[in-house]
């Protein structure tokens, strides 16, 4: 059967290079006999190492052309050839609501959103291994007072243990990506509760990142007027804002910072 063509709008790059392929399918091997979820395995470059190790596995392609070649090449794959679109899955029902681990050579075009995916369904995944952006992998093995530290890096962090394993250069893949590339590896910390109101975190973290060169008292005061706002209430936050620790940026707060942050933001603006 011939190769699959590579589509633009899918951010397909194809790995083709075996060494780097068995490399990532043995990133696995740290969190051993759970079942894998493999998400865009293309041409089965990945899947075909993934599928020796003995364990159940299941691979999900958005592309027809990709799942009708993996039909033909991995046969005793074929009830588990999943053509759908993981951004929309529902995850409980992969592996009947049992743990497993996620993987892939992730299209580059949604790599942040299928670690948001993995956040949502944190109970689901205790181990995440695979390739992305180096850019990405970076923001996500970050440490504060980097440039590279940011929303991703405080959320991930906050429930994963990140690993940056080795850098992966553009000439493996067709077609060569015009960015370097990065594999990573994310294990469950040991974190059971968010230690404040979640949904908040995401806001205080998205508010401040997103004006980032701003100090956090710029960026946050709006944030304070919605909240208000949302609670029908108004409230002077210049004392609460005047606080030194607002004259510092984003990336200069750890994780453990901005849930005592959200926490101090909740009693402010709880009437």
């Amino acid at each position: 059967m011939k190769s699959v063509r590579p589509k633009k709008f899918l951010g397909q790059h194809f790995l083709k290079d075996l060494a780097t392929a068995r490399a990532i399918a043995d990133t696995v091997d740290a969190a051993p006999g759970l079942p894998i979820l493999e998400v865009g395995p293309g041409m089965g470059v990945l899947t075909q190492f993934l599928i020796p190790k003995g364990r159940r596995l299941k691979v999900v392609e958005l592309d027809d052309e990709s799942v009708a070649y993996l039909r033909a090449q991995f046969p005793d794959m074929e009830e588990n050839i999943v053509e759908d679109d993981f951004l929309k899955m529902h995850l409980d029902h992969t592996f009947g609501g049992s743990p497993f681990v996620l993987t892939g050579n992730y299209p580059y075009n949604i790599s942040s959103q299928i670690f948001f995916k993995m956040l949502d369904n944190r109970q689901l995944i205790p181990c995440c291994t695979g390739m992305i952006q180096k850019e990405v992998a970076d923001r996500l093995a970050a440490a504060p007072g980097s440039k590279a530290f940011g929303i991703l890096s405080v959320l991930v962090q906050l429930w994963y243990d990140v690993e940056y394993l080795f850098t992966v250069e553009p000439d493996v893949f067709n077609p060569p990506p015009k960015v370097r590339s990065a594999v990573v590896r994310l294990k469950r910390n040991a974190r059971e509760d968010c230690g404040c109101d979640e949904r908040l975190l995401r806001r205080v973290v998205k508010t401040a990142f997103n004006q980032r060169r701003k100090m956090l008292r710029g960026s946050l005061k709006p944030l304070l007027s919605q909240l208000d706002g949302e609670r029908g209430s108004h409230a002077d936050h210049t004392a609460f804002l005047a606080q030194e620790e607002l004259t510092r940026r984003p990336e200069q707060l750890g994780v453990a910072d901005f849930v005592d942050l959200t926490n101090r933001i909740a009693a402010e603006t709880a009437g």
